[in-house]
């Protein structure tokens, strides 16, 4: 035996509409289109149905709560969930939440179905670095179910159409009426015989064996914007799988993979590339030609300038998707320290250090020879 109250979570105190609002909490909790294959919460939700039943009724509430389950026949084998709405626990729903059904999917639709929406399908595209800065137009191949062109996608074979389904008269479902205590309530289920479509193939189409479509490769063009990055998805309207028996097509999605640059590194709308100088050039400056994705273009390194220096070349990014705007090119200096030298250039490194009173070598030999061994 359980407590009514308990079941919704309030106290015996509470209102008629905190009653409510916490019956359709716990009736949302339990539901079984949010617990498929879940007898416990099954069980739990026709418990809750009950104690909502029993306490939003002033009179039934009063004998609740002076003799308990036996004075609402609950002890008794009184009304169930199912007695109170007529059959089916998403009826509850259909009650109380309007005629969408539950809010779980299972709702009921009203009118005919027709034919079924294709499919979306999903494909991946391979795309250069260059493509993903500046946009291009691509081409997509797949295979996919395509409208049947010998029977024009309605199924049916060469000489016949299709007949309107004698079972639920074209409407593509059945509709049932129970009785209740809250009167006559009406439900509907996708009709058996023709699936939902209202209508049936006497004389199927050879090609497509009845169903409307068949798989073919179809090759798409695709535009892609500028600035796009791996991850970026393009949808394209209507160009997924096509509907049986002539029902709308779906959507294709595509997801696009950028593959990387050799010398340009992505850091969102900009982009970052290394410039290799000498010790030398880094020292006292040089000006050396930037190859950038819009071509080349100069860059001067003055004197001094340090490792891991970056200059900035402004609009030579990454397009904004949404804007005119472009990110920038940030160049950075890496310097390269040579790892082998000539007699001569050990002897003018060796000068060029102690006349900076920098001490050089290790100590345990000539300082000459040490750097010149260093070098071999």
């Amino acid at each position: 035996m359980s407590d009514y109250y308990e079941l919704l979570g309030v106290s015996r105190t509470a209102s008629a509409d905190e009653i409510k609002k916490a019956y359709r909490q716990r009736a949302r909790e339990f539901h079984p289109d949010a617990n498929p294959d879940d007898t416990a919460a099954a069980e739990q939700f026709k418990k809750v149905a009950q104690a909502y039943q029993v306490l939003s009724d002033d009179q039934q509430r009063a004998r609740y709560d002076r003799y308990g389950e036996a004075g609402v026949g609950g002890a008794s084998g009184g009304p169930s969930a199912e007695d109170i709405f007529g059959g089916g626990l998403g009826d509850i729903f259909e009650t109380f939440f309007g005629g969408g059904g539950s809010p779980f999917g299972g709702g009921r639709q009203r009118g005919p179905s027709g034919p079924p929406r294709g499919q979306d399908l999903e494909v991946i595209a391979d795309i250069d670095f260059e493509q993903a800065i500046f946009g291009d137009q691509i081409d997509v191949t797949l295979k996919i179910p395509s409208a049947c062109t010998d029977c024009g996608g309605s199924g049916a074979g060469e000489g016949t159409q299709p007949v309107t389904c004698s079972d639920c008269g074209g409407s593509g479902q059945v509709q049932r009426v129970r009785q209740s205590l809250l009167g006559q309530m009406v439900t509907a289920s996708p009709c058996a015989r023709c699936g939902g479509l209202g209508q049936v193939i006497t004389t199927p189409c050879s090609t497509c064996r009845g169903e409307g479509r068949v798989t073919a490769d179809k090759t798409y063009q695709v535009d892609v914007p500028a600035g796009v990055d791996s991850g970026s998805t393009l949808r394209l309207t209507g160009r997924g799988a096509a509907g049986p028996r002539g029902g709308s097509t779906g959507d294709l999605y595509v997801h696009l993979r950028v593959a990387p640059h050799d010398r340009y590194v992505r850091d969102e709308h900009d982009l970052v590339t290394e410039v290799d100088v000498s010790l030398a050039q880094a020292a006292l400056g040089t000006s050396i030609e930037l190859e950038t994705l819009d071509g080349t273009e100069p860059l001067v390194v003055p004197p001094g300038t340090q490792p891991g220096r970056e200059f900035v070349l402004r609009q030579r990014g990454v397009p904004h998707l949404r804007g005119r705007a472009r990110g920038d090119l940030r160049a950075r200096v890496r310097v390269d320290v040579p790892t082998r030298l000539t007699d001569r250039e050990v002897e003018l490194l060796t000068e060029f250090a102690e006349g900076r009173g920098e001490t050089v070598g290790n100590g345990k030999e000539g300082l000459f020879s040490r750097i010149k061994s260093a070098f071999s």
